[in-house]
């Protein structure tokens, strides 16, 4: 289940590239952001009435870091190989695993995955894309800030409760970019290929996250997560026929070891647990 969740999140991101050209990287992001908060706050009505004073920061910037990672990320892959703008952004969650494990040694992670990515776009080629470079570290500042947020906000709200609170927000973010680029160019057609690539990132990706961490640990799924980039780079050959060479193969080999390295310290504590009289998926403490 997580790996089919992980294919299927790179599969929308490849085939949004035929999205993107139509209605640019934005206008993409836009669309698909907000099918995804329509159907999200129809599996589950948004917990407004549980939303503290306190809540709102942490839930504003989380929906914030959503809508920047994915129109950051949209606009990496319309400039790079999905692989290379895959490898890139881990490079968020890696460092954000270092910097919180408490020990210099496991700042090694994100070093060794620097190495990799320097393999993946081989600057000695020159014919780096500085501008899509750009874009993918972006998307990984959001990535990292994603991770910091959600478990802030997971001991508040759970499951898909969070979600129909924060995708709207990501869709309002987005839409500042995304109306422009889009205006225009939105049909019958271009709604439901936005809707299909909701489906397939976020709506029945979480769900299959969710089932898969029932049965496993979140060391061992962090562990099987850092497997992405690998996929990001087979889904850019089979659906993309963007090729890669032999050294941007071993460049990803490194980022996966660099991932699973990263999440030998990678357990929390639990936060506290919920108080009886709070609602299905809200903790009231």
């Amino acid at each position: 289940m997580a790996v089919s969740a992980m294919m299927m999140i790179q599969l929308s991101a490849a085939l949004s590239v035929g999205l993107i050209e139509k209605v640019g990287s934005g206008g993409t992001a836009w669309l698909r952001l907000t099918m995804g908060a329509l159907l999200f706050m129809l599996l589950a009505r948004p917990p407004l009435r549980w939303i503290r004073r306190r809540d709102l920061a942490p839930l504003l910037a989380l929906g914030a870091a959503s809508g920047l990672m994915t129109v950051a990320f949209l606009a990496a892959i319309e400039r790079i190989p999905l692989g290379t703008a895959v490898a890139i952004e881990f490079l968020g969650p890696l460092t954000v695993a270092g910097l919180r494990s408490g020990s210099r040694r496991m700042l090694v992670w994100p070093v060794l995955a620097l190495g990799g990515v320097a393999m993946l776009t081989e600057p000695w080629q020159g014919e780096v894309d500085p501008v899509g470079v750009g874009f993918a570290a972006l998307a990984g500042l959001g990535w990292g800030l994603y991770i910091l947020l959600t478990q802030q906000v997971g001991d508040r709200f759970s499951g898909i409760s969070a979600l129909s609170l924060t995708i709207p927000i990501a869709a309002v973010v987005a839409a500042v970019v995304g109306v422009p680029q889009a205006a225009g160019s939105i049909d019958l057609k271009v709604l439901l290929i936005a809707a299909g690539l909701a489906l397939l990132a976020p709506v029945i990706p979480f769900g299959l996250e969710m089932l898969a961490l029932r049965r496993m640990t979140h060391t061992a799924f962090g562990t099987l997560m850092a497997l992405e980039p690998a996929f990001g780079l087979l889904l850019g050959l089979l659906v993309l026929h963007q090729v890669p060479s032999a050294v941007q193969v071993v460049g990803i080999v490194l980022v996966v070891l660099a991932g699973a390295g990263a999440q030998r310290r990678g357990l929390r504590a639990a936060p506290d647990p919920p108080e009886p009289d709070g609602p299905a998926g809200v903790q009231t403490t």
